[in-house]
Order: C-alpha cells, then structure tokens, then sequence
C-alpha cells in the first residue's frame, strides 16, 4: 500500500489542516484548558509511522521477510565482516526478549539466512552468523526500503529533510537522556 505523498506546502497562514489539526481542535473544544501541543508533534510522529509501516512491510514481504526478520539480518549486515554477533549483542540492540530473537533466529536458520555457530572466542557461547544468501538478500532489502521510503520524502525539499532530521535528533536524543526537570510519568 502505497500512501500519495502531500506536496501542499500552503504557509502557515495558507496552511491545509491535517488529522492531527482536526484532533486538536477537537480537543480544544472539550479541555480548552489543556496544552496539546505535544501532540502536533508526537501526535504526527505516531501518525506518519503508521501510515508508512504497511508499504515498508510489503516491501520486505516481496523478499519473504517480515520487518523482525529483515531487522536481524539488517543488524548482522551492518555489523560489518565477518557479519556475526553474540544473541545477547542483538536482543540489546533490537530491544527484544531472548525468546522473540529465539523465534526469529529459528525461522532466518531455516530458510538458510544464518547460521548459528559456537564462538571461536568462547566454546561455551554462540554467534549468530549471516550466511551469503543472507548477505545478499539483506543488501537487496534494504536498498528497496530506502527505494520505497525516499517516494515518502518527495513532499520535501533537500533543506527541509535536512532540518527535520535534525530536528528529530535532537528530539530523540533529548528523549534518551530523560526528563531534565526530574518528572517521570
């Protein structure tokens, strides 16, 4: 599925209302009161990832990976040579449980995209291994994906997607450092 990109650049005085104006205004209406500013940008966040995940998943799908699949290969990929990792390296990196990476490395192990293998360091622990077929299939993935997602950003000029990624940078990182005002949620 493939979402037509918004090339209405109206100012913000010409601006078109999208989804998460008409919440808002929804909101103002029943807590006048409350600040929802956060949602003009979270709000947008969540929505836009939502709107791209089912062309990024049939994108992998054409390649017979599902988005957690293709994330494990993706993670071995750019690991660089020799293309292994410890699970523990990948569940900490993918932010899964040692049984979902479990599931998905049985699933990659079958269909012959990795091996997994004792560690030449350590005989007691295993590294998760991409085998060539996985190498390539993890390559042609990806340059897919970033075929696909670029259409995405054509409602963009090239300074524009260079200050909103930098935008969401900061953001993220101001995010991963934690509240600074000692509020916790």
């Amino acid at each position: 599925m493939r979402v037509a990109p918004n090339n209405n650049r109206g100012s913000k005085e010409g601006a078109v209302e999208d989804h998460v104006d008409r919440l808002r205004a929804q909101w103002a209406c029943e807590l006048p009161d409350l600040d929802t500013e956060p949602m003009a940008i979270l709000g947008r966040a969540k929505r836009l990832t939502n709107l791209v995940a089912p062309s990024i998943e049939e994108t992998f799908a054409k390649f017979g990976l599902d988005r957690g699949e293709f994330d494990v290969i993706a993670t071995l990929r750019r690991s660089g040579p020799p293309y292994q990792l410890t699970p523990t390296a990948m569940y900490t990196t993918l932010m899964l449980s040692s049984g979902g990476l479990t599931h998905r490395l049985d699933r990659l192990e079958k269909a012959g995209l990795i091996v997994r293998e004792k560690s030449a360091h350590d005989g007691r622990s295993v590294v998760v291994c991409l085998t060539a077929t996985g190498i390539a299939l993890a390559e042609k993935a990806f340059r897919a994906d970033m075929a696909s997602e670029l259409l995405f950003l054509e409602g963009l000029d090239v300074e524009e997607r260079a200050a909103l990624a930098a935008l969401l940078r900061k953001l993220v990182m101001s995010v991963e450092a934690g509240p600074s005002d000692g509020v916790t949620s």
